[in-house]
């Protein structure tokens, strides 16, 4: 069903690197590389039917808004009901950047309101327009473009509002209405855990007010979920995941000084997920519903009882059965697009095959990536996103130019030993390059999001010949920002959490641990297990991978063994 979208941008620019030579544009007489650009594959995904509570006396399908009015009550109208019939539907993006949603009632398809930017988030967000029509759909782009289409259908929306700078959150999500106009609100969290709430406006040209900030502190959790109504006081609530697993439940007050009252405890163990999304009041009874994914891509539905607290766990679908979408619309977990949807490894012969990521912790099955033998001698690394595709990058170095994804971007990065595309390291949503010289030195490059320049080059530091491996793709501490790992001759792992400043990229290193010298190769391919933190693998001498996934921010569990025979590829990335 899905293939990986074409690069959005391909063309030859100028690079400009300080103690470098001033690059050139592409000419007949410049070499092309031997490695062309190849489209990576991605896995069919089709829905698989999900159990939910079916619509009760309280609650009849459309007419449930009805019955509210005629009543004098509050039962929140769904965010996500695409096809009218009064119960939340679910979006979702798939591996290849499209949207595609997939309805209560069944069915679905292809949801055509994308933007020039893909989706990295959506958050569904229900009626904005006071004078009525269907729901609105939010997405956020990599680069931190907030696009309204209004109106959505289960296949399309029309395009309604854009703003710019939402890259400087970590998490957006709609709690539902909070100050009582029938309008669903919008809340964002920053890197630095200050959550600030959005008012709507019920303008499609100017949706939001100036932000309110409701406090410091939010960064403790590393899942945010918005519910609706679950204790039946007629005020929206939202739950909180802190990194033991506990779920917390923030109840509304109605109070526009303090929208959310004192957490309480709704109960332990919710880190056997990855990803919780709200689904609405399904049943009628005034108390919202979720479904919860396992670690195995199986979804589990808690029924909300109305005092802030959930009902025992059912199983809602398939065992595996949604391990192949990476994000959903309204989820809980922070978002990840644009850093690495997998491994690339390159064989003796010089065949290249990718594995792909399954957000149950493990790899697809290998494809081949390019023709046979086709890969030989190249000098490659496998890069975050440098544009707006969300797609991952191939760079090349050859004969002294620096190719990306075979496009020629100028001459003089023969001087460079290691190159690391770890994301966006500057705090602007566009992903950035490292680059490491033979003394040791480390340069940044700051990407201009459309892969064909650099900015000049910035020194991050010395010293860096210590390190026998550097990696990245995407956030390890769970704050948002893209980070790095480095692995030291003896086997030391440390952790260079990101600062969002292109002049200062990294805090203060963070020892992750100790043995990693047993591994031949160490990669980072990116979120494996779909919880919005970046992951490790590593491969031993006798061909065994394991991985080890980022449980805690900052941390990585114990291995798991995922593969073996892995000893047969000379070049991991």
């Amino acid at each position: 069903m899905h293939l990986t979208r074409a690069r959005l941008a391909a063309c030859t620019a100028l690079v400009l690197s300080a103690g470098m030579l001033l690059a050139t544009p592409a000419s007949a007489d410049r070499p092309a590389p031997p490695h062309p650009a190849v489209e990576k594959p991605t896995a069919d995904f089709t829905p698989p039917p999900l159990t939910r509570a079916t619509p009760g006396t309280a609650r009849a399908g459309a007419s449930a808004a009805a019955d509210a009015a005629a009543t004098g009550s509050r039962v929140p109208a769904p965010l996500s009901d695409f096809d009218g019939d009064g119960v939340s539907d679910l979006i979702y993006r798939g591996w290849d950047g499209n949207l595609y949603t997939s309805l209560a009632a069944g069915g679905g398809g292809a949801f055509n309101g994308t933007a020039s930017e893909p989706a990295k988030d959506i958050v569904p967000i229900g009626n904005q327009d006071v004078t009525g029509g269907g729901p609105e759909v939010l997405t956020l782009s990599e680069q931190g473009t907030l696009t309204m289409y209004a109106d959505a259908t289960p296949t399309s929306a029309a395009y309604a509002w854009q703003g710019k700078g939402w890259q400087i959150y970590n998490k957006l999500f709609s709690p539902g209405d909070v100050n009582d106009d029938n309008l669903a609100d919008l809340l964002a969290r920053d890197t630095s855990g200050n959550l600030y709430l959005y008012y709507a406006t019920g303008t499609r040209s100017a949706p939001f007010s100036a932000r309110v900030k409701l406090g410091p502190g939010w960064n403790i959790y590393d899942q945010l979920v918005g519910l609706g109504d679950n204790n039946r006081d007629g005020w929206t609530d939202l739950y909180a995941r802190d990194t033991a697993g506990t779920l917390w439940f923030y109840a509304g007050t109605g109070d526009k000084n303090r929208p959310f009252g004192t957490r309480v405890s709704a109960g332990p163990g919710w880190n056997i997920y990855n990803t919780i999304v709200p689904v609405g009041d399904d049943n009628g009874d005034g108390s919202g519903e979720l479904l919860a994914r396992d670690a195995k891509g199986t979804f589990w539905y808690y029924t909300g009882k109305g005092n802030g607290t959930l009902a025992p766990r059912t199983q809602a679908s398939s065992v595996g059965g949604w391990e192949g979408v990476p994000q959903f619309g309204g989820a809980s977990n922070n978002p990840v697009a644009g850093t690495k949807e997998g491994v690339l490894a390159r064989d003796a012969a010089g065949t290249m095959f990718w594995y792909g990521s399954r957000t149950n912790g493990v790899l697809t099955t290998r494809s081949q990536y390019g023709s046979s033998g086709g890969w030989r001698g190249a000098d490659y690394t496998h890069l975050s996103s440098l544009d707006p595709d969300n797609s991952s990058d191939v760079a090349q170095l050859f004969d002294n130019g620096l190719y990306i994804d075979g496009v020629f971007l100028g001459s003089g990065w023969g001087v460079y030993n290691a190159l690391v595309g770890p994301g966006d390291l500057s705090g602007d949503g566009k992903g950035d390059l490292l680059a490491r010289d033979r003394s040791g030195n480390l340069y940044l490059y700051k990407g201009n999001g459309q892969s064909t320049a650099f900015a000049t080059r910035v020194k991050v530091g010395s010293g860096w010949g210590a390190f026998n491996k550097i990696v990245g793709a995407g956030d390890y501490t769970g704050d948002g920002r893209a980070d790095i790992a480095a692995r030291t001759s003896g086997g030391d792992l440390y952790v260079y959490p990101g600062t969002g400043n292109a002049t200062v990229p990294f805090g203060t290193r963070v020892k992750a641990g100790t043995g990693w010298n047993i591994y031949t190769k160490l990669v980072a391919p990116g979120d494996l297990n779909g919880d919005g933190k970046g992951d490790l693998l590593g491969v031993t001498s006798g061909g065994d991978l394991y991985s080890y996934l980022n449980s805690t921010p900052g941390k990585f569990g114990g291995r798991n063994k995922v593969g073996t025979g892995f000893q047969i590829y000379n070049a991991m990335s």
